[in-house]
């Protein structure tokens, strides 16, 4: 009832544990407190709180004009209904090193497990979309640091997210992303985030290059293939996020529900593939509610 009885310390613990274990995490993305509730129930690892998703609940593009406190608003409210870890995009820190220092502490109030902070210059862009510019290495480091010397919980998952790829063509994209992705692991990143490799073959060179955990990014429509966690995992992959996935799936039937009452003025033809209300109020634990009331409000000694 209510919220999670598991504290974010014991989150944070279990996902360090659990990436120890070589095997691979699945992060599916939550669009809101109870698509994680649902995530949880399906048996996944964890949850991911992707920008471009609160970005699109709140109508706006994915170029960086979500604040700090909007990003970690919702990501307690979708921390603190789950026994999952829950790791949140960061996007570039919020501003100047200071600024990345401030973010970390504040998502860390927030109870997530982690988070990744980029390499991209403001404003950012969607990363698996045309036209991105990262900034220097100096300046990427510096963004890493101050995460790091920052963090109070040294279990709180620190994760470095580099853009490189998708701006360099050929090869050599590949080799500089690597680079950067070994310069961010000594300047603390607990795991990297190669955003929009080309291939299996890329995520492999650099799961081989560092010692720390490597993220897939699986989403649709973007420049990566959508791998199998088997393919992954063979690849040296431990976290995969699936960041739009649910949100798309459920806009996509929200239209189709629109468009059904527009033509035939009803939503009849719907109901089949809605969620029904026993299996919300199983999710939202509504016998748990009614139990508490009727021990502790209607309660008669």
């Amino acid at each position: 009832m209510l919220y999670s009885r598991t504290t974010p310390s014991d989150k944070r613990r279990t996902l360090r544990e659990a990436l120890a274990s070589g095997e691979l995490q699945r992060f599916p993305g939550a669009f809101n407190p109870l698509s994680a509730r649902l995530i949880q129930d399906k048996g996944f690892e964890g949850v991911y709180v992707s920008g471009a998703v609160l970005s699109a609940d709140l109508g706006l593009p994915d170029i960086g004009l979500t604040t700090l406190t909007e990003v970690a608003g919702r990501s307690q409210q979708i921390a603190r209904v789950t026994d999952l870890p829950a790791i949140v995009d960061a996007d570039t820190g919020f501003g100047e090193p200071m600024n990345v220092a401030r973010t970390v502490q504040t998502l860390e109030d927030a109870g997530v497990a982690g988070c990744h902070i980029e390499d991209q210059v403001n404003p950012k862009r969607c990363g698996h979309l045309d036209g991105k510019e990262v900034v220097g290495l100096d300046e990427a480091t510096k963004r890493l640091r101050a995460a790091a010397d920052a963090r109070r919980d040294p279990d709180f998952l620190l994760m470095a997210r580099t853009d490189v790829r998708g701006t360099v063509p050929g090869p050599d994209g590949l080799r500089l992303a690597i680079d950067r992705a070994k310069a961010l692991v000594d300047a603390g990143a607990d795991a990297i985030f190669p955003e929009a490799l080309a291939d299996l073959a890329e995520f492999e060179a650099v799961a081989s290059a560092v010692d720390v955990p490597v993220l897939a990014n699986m989403t649709e429509f973007g420049k990566s293939e959508l791998f199998t966690t088997r393919q992954l995992a063979d690849a040296g992959v431990r976290i995969v996020i699936y960041p739009v996935t649910l949100l798309r799936v459920a806009m996509g039937a929200a239209e189709r529900a629109l468009d059904e009452i527009a033509v035939t003025g009803t939503q009849a033809g719907q109901v089949e593939g809605m969620q029904t209300r026993a299996r919300l109020y199983e999710l939202v634990d509504y016998a748990g509610y009614n139990t508490f009331d009727a021990d502790i409000f209607t309660y008669r000694p």
